[in-house]
């Protein structure tokens, strides 16, 4: 039988899944300020730090990736200020709950405050988060909201004035091996009393591929400790390549709704637009593998085509439809190439937002100059009436002239000699300035002849 190097029987109760069992992140939640790692918000010094120490508690956002500690320094806070904390999902309540909650507050007030600390926040839309507002100004709660959206488009602005935004990091490499090593050598809370023993390079992979989230780290380790439970096991060291076998492939997280979701393709549009094609790559790898819809990414491609692109290489807008068309005809992974190939296409072409420049400036001065009459001579004149009107009577017909060019005012008078539309002077835009050019040489020369 293989021993159980983790969960011996007669510990089964305390650390094993079944009744009672409490989570190995839950079980290592900081218990003071100096045990949270990697957020300078709560550094010796920092305002939030000296809020609490002069035991005054603002109303305040955490705002950060998942894992970086929201939750944790909620519940401190309640913890050095002796308030009552009562903890509040906006994904599992609502309004109505919330009005309970600020009920008993109100009854409570007198012998001890209300500290609501409401998880997911963004949840409730900014019309519901209207219901936070009196019991916040009138002191009946102290609300302290966690979100990983940015608070200036997920929260309204009257909350926002009455709440003070905190904002966490997610934690770099070395913090979360210091709160990886932390659970693996405490012996009451964490798993100290199994002698387990991970290696440098173990530990590096652990960090890495929980990309900043010290649950995941923690979660991990759990794993790990799942695993070796089940395995007979020759030596307590672990390595990267049996952490990496125990652990099973992490799905890298990506929040297809979320902050990142908009900051990775974000990311992926300004690598195309600044000609870097390793960057968008790598970009473009990243919400794939996060699992990112690709015909998100190819709307993106192709909105590039026309927007940071355009007349630069009229070329990537025909390549970013037919990138579209490939995936899907082939689907995935097969059809994914496609998305690569338009990637580094749109990057490595010569970049111009003339058109898009001049479409904007045309749109602008219809707003300005209003609905103007088409010009008489540009008029189509199809009928009698309408050829006694004027309509079409001085127009002329370019093919009737050498080059196809004839010099005429096609605007309204009153826009006569404006110009939207000024091509660059690099990239396919080069041949249409040089050719403009010459046309106007062209016109000019015959109207000297004449």
């Amino acid at each position: 039988m293989t021993e159980n190097l983790l969960f011996p029987d007669a510990e089964r109760g305390a650390g094993g899944a079944g009744a009672g069992f409490v989570p190995l992140a839950e079980r290592m939640r900081p218990r003071s300020l100096d045990e949270v790692v990697g957020q300078k918000i709560v550094a010796p010094g920092s305002p939030l730090r000296r809020a609490l120490e002069r035991e005054h508690v603002p109303s305040m956002i955490f705002w950060g990736p998942p894992g970086s500690g929201k939750t944790t320094l909620a519940r401190l806070v309640a913890r050095l200020t002796g308030l009552r904390f009562v903890s509040f999902s906006a994904v599992l309540s609502g309004v109505k709950e919330v009005r309970a909650i600020t009920r008993e507050a109100r009854a409570l007030k007198e012998r001890r405050g209300t500290i609501l600390f409401v998880d997911e926040i963004h949840r409730f839309n900014k019309g519901q988060q209207d219901a936070f507002l009196p019991h916040v100004e009138d002191g009946t709660i102290v609300l302290i909201g966690a979100t990983t959206e940015n608070p200036g488009f997920s929260l309204n602005a009257a909350l926002l004035s009455r709440c003070q935004v905190f904002t966490l990091d997610a934690l770099d490499e070395e913090s979360l091996v210091t709160i990886g090593r932390r659970a693996l050598e405490d012996e009451e809370r964490g798993l100290g009393a199994l002698g387990l023993k991970i290696s440098e390079d173990g530990w590096r992979l652990l960090a890495r591929t929980s990309r900043g989230d010290a649950r995941s780290m923690l979660s991990r380790l759990e794993t790990l400790s799942e695993a070796l439970r089940e395995e007979a096991v020759e030596t307590k060291i672990l390595d990267a390549e049996a952490v990496e076998r125990l652990c099973g492939e992490r799905l890298i997280h990506h929040d297809r709704a979320g902050d990142e979701h908009y900051g990775l393709i974000s990311a992926l549009h300004k690598s195309v637009r600044g000609g870097d094609p390793q960057a968008a790559l790598y970009w473009l790898a990243r919400l794939m593998v996060g699992g990112e819809d690709p015909l998100f990414i190819l709307r993106r491609l192709v909105r590039m085509a026309v927007e940071d692109i355009g007349m630069g290489d009229p070329t990537c807008l025909p390549h970013a439809v037919a990138a579209l068309d490939a995936w899907r005809f082939l689907g995935s992974p097969e059809g994914d190439l496609a998305l690569a190939d338009c990637v580094v296409h749109l990057a490595t072409a010569p970049k111009s937002n003339a058109v898009y420049a001049a479409w904007e400036a045309a749109r602008a001065e219809v707003r300005e100059s209003g609905a103007l009459p088409v010009p008489p001579h540009l008029l189509n004149a199809p009928t009698a009436f309408a050829r006694s009107e004027g309509h079409g009577r001085g127009y002329l017909l370019p093919h009737d002239h050498s080059y196809a060019l004839v010099r005429q005012e096609y605007l309204p008078p009153e826009l006569a000699g404006r110009r939207f539309y000024e091509p660059r002077p690099w990239g396919h835009e080069q041949t249409i300035r040089k050719r403009l050019e010459v046309w106007e040489r062209i016109l000019r020369e015959r109207e000297e002849e004449t």
